[in-house]
């Protein structure tokens, strides 16, 4: 299990994390969304070891994750540049990660380069930056980490290659309980491969959960009257949001669906319908009853 507690971490006195805690279970696929320059990254190389916190703990199982050789084995970090031996070939760099890490298959290796059919004679530096891309993921895959993260996974691939990465990442956890933790600026990539999302923000994790927590308990809820009631007699409703149109009045409501639907058409309505909001409508409705600029938040 990945642990932070407390964690900050500061840069010529810029506050890139603020008293940050988490913990990410084993097995699962872990997201990190926020605007360029909310700490994901920070983040990633705090887990991985390459950073040392300011204050604040964080690591596998309890064991800090610096100058610790033995935890960092178990993790690879793929940040969002590429990095190579110079000059090397895939083929070179799959012999050094083999030496690096224990786990490393090249069964897997030769597997993963069916699906991205890269030339491993070649030398990377000759590679476009979305082949590039594509060179990590497959050395990365094929050292069987126990702890996978990744800075922006999905840049430089395309629309097949991203579908390929997604099917890769399932497998590889059904088949050694791989934890993944994938950092994006993009909510609406990571709602469809991630378990769990947290959202960060100058430093700060705003909301942490499970997809299907966070979305359960908040409605989109549209009602239509003949005779339009004053506002006031939604108070009995944990309402986060209201817009009236001529006789249609839109809502944002907190709670049970059942409960909210049975207290709206108690009120005689000529049409009632709730809609469940996407995962991006979601942390925008909180954020802004947070008192959050969400426009500088999300994309």
């Amino acid at each position: 299990m990945i642990t932070a507690k407390n964690l900050t971490k500061e840069f010529d006195g810029f506050l890139a994390l603020d008293n940050v805690s988490f913990e990410i279970e084993d097995g699962t696929v872990f997201g990190l969304v926020g605007s360029n320059g909310s700490g994901k990254s920070t983040l990633l190389r705090l887990i991985s070891g390459v950073l040392y916190p300011d204050s604040g703990i964080v690591g596998i199982d309890r064991i800090p994750s610096f100058d610790n050789p033995v935890v960092k084995s178990q993790i690879i970090f793929l940040g969002d540049t590429p990095y190579f031996f110079n000059q090397s070939t895939l083929k070179e760099m799959a012999k050094f990660y083999a030496s690096m890490y224990p786990n490393f298959s090249y069964d897997t290796f030769e597997e993963m380069l069916t699906v991205f059919p890269l030339d491993k004679s070649k030398k990377i530096s000759s590679f476009s930056k979305g082949m590039q891309r594509q060179a990590s993921l497959v050395l990365a895959i094929a050292s069987r980490p126990r702890y996978l993260l990744m800075d922006e996974a999905f840049d430089g691939l395309d629309v097949v290659m991203r579908r390929s990465l997604s099917n890769i990442i399932s497998k590889s956890i059904e088949e050694t309980n791989m934890t993944v933790v994938i950092a994006s600026h993009n909510l609406r990539e990571l709602e469809e491969i991630t378990d769990h999302i947290a959202l960060i923000h100058k430093g700060k994790l705003i909301r942490n959960g499970k997809i299907d927590d966070l979305c359960s308990n908040i409605h989109k809820v549209q009602v239509v009257f003949e005779n339009i009631p004053e506002l006031s007699v939604f108070e009995k409703l944990n309402v986060m949001k209201t817009e009236r149109t001529g006789s249609v009045i839109q809502m944002v409501v907190r709670g049970e669906k059942a409960e909210i639907m049975e207290f709206i058409n108690s009120l005689s309505p000529v049409f009632s319908e709730c809609i469940e909001p996407s995962l991006e409508e979601v942390f925008i409705y909180e954020l802004e009853v947070s008192g959050y600029d969400v426009k500088n938040i999300l994309e």
